[in-house]
């Protein structure tokens, strides 16, 4: 495949990686509802908090957030960072640590919104907010933004690509990062098979109760649900990151095979013995440390004044 790039794993890192398999395995599938909104926001709350960064809420066009400040930033540009979750659970202030070392690597401000979450707001509730939140940052002025999101904040970021690249009168994003994106909600990845005993997380029913729960009666090969069957042409530099061990990994692969082919300048980094999420282990996890280092490198670039 093209545009692919494919990173060993230390020996420390696959120590680590088979001690945290065997502590998550036994809760395998489990979150599948809004019951785990609790349980979910509390292991993102573990995450390593970055140095120099503060925390601030606000509300950027009408959308509530966490914004992410490093002491160092360059006000060159802003991130729009949807978290994960499923669409069904997550939240600004639980990824705030989280988000806060993107803002970090990349030397500017990084905001997280709390899009409107499933079931109680299925589709198109989401994306919407995270249109009005991108609409709310150029009203104050911003004109280089980045979109960056995991898993389900993934596919929001990718989405919204493609749908405001459709509005000529919009200053579109300057780039996207995304972290193992759910690009296709039919789960028709052939690593929803292949990964399904490597995964530690993910089941294809888990995952199909929450995907029913966000889309309804919806086509979830629709474009405006599933960024792998939109139009990717003309779309500004996107760069993905994803474990090599994990459900989601094909719906990496293919969209990035698909935006190459379509003309855009996409890189995939597939990460050895790496399972969903493993950027949360920043500061534990060799693969984790790297892989936000090449994504400030790549943001800090693409958010430039003289770029």
């Amino acid at each position: 495949m093209k545009n692919i790039i494919f990173h060993s794993a230390t020996l420390e890192d696959q120590g680590a990686m088979a001690a945290l398999r065997k502590m998550v395995e036994p809760n395998k599938g489990r979150l599948r509802s809004a019951a785990a909104r609790g349980p979910f926001d509390e292991i993102m709350g573990h995450v390593i908090a970055p140095d120099g960064v503060t925390y601030k809420e606000d509300t950027i066009g009408g959308v509530p957030g966490w914004w992410c400040t490093p002491a160092d930033e360059q006000r060159a540009g802003v991130v729009c960072h949807f978290h994960g979750g499923w669409f069904t659970f997550g939240s600004a202030k639980a990824f705030r640590h989280f988000v806060g070392h993107i803002a970090a690597k990349s030397n500017v401000a990084a905001f997280v919104p709390d899009y409107r979450l499933a079931p109680e707001y299925p589709f198109p509730a989401a994306l919407d907010d995270a249109e009005k939140c991108y609409r709310g940052f150029l009203d104050r002025g911003y004109t280089r933004i980045a979109l960056t999101g995991d898993s389900a904040g993934g596919n929001l970021a990718l989405l919204l690509l493609s749908r405001l690249q459709q509005d000529t009168k919009v200053i579109t994003p300057t780039a996207a990062v995304a972290l193992s994106p759910v690009t296709d909600l039919a789960l028709s990845g052939d690593t929803w098979s292949s990964r399904a005993e490597a995964d530690p997380y993910f089941t294809r029913s888990q995952a199909t109760e929450l995907v029913t729960a966000y889309v309804g009666a919806h086509d979830p090969k629709d474009p405006l649900l599933s960024p792998l069957y939109g139009c990717l042409r003309s779309l500004p530099p996107i760069r993905v990151h994803v474990g090599n061990d994990e459900v989601l990994l094909d719906d990496t692969l293919r969209y990035v095979q698909r935006a190459v082919d379509s003309g855009v300048d996409a890189t995939a980094d597939v990460w050895e013995c790496m399972t969903h999420g493993f950027l949360s282990g920043v500061g534990t996890l060799d693969a984790a440390n790297k892989a936000l280092e090449a994504i400030g490198s790549f943001l800090a670039i693409r958010l430039a004044v003289s770029n």
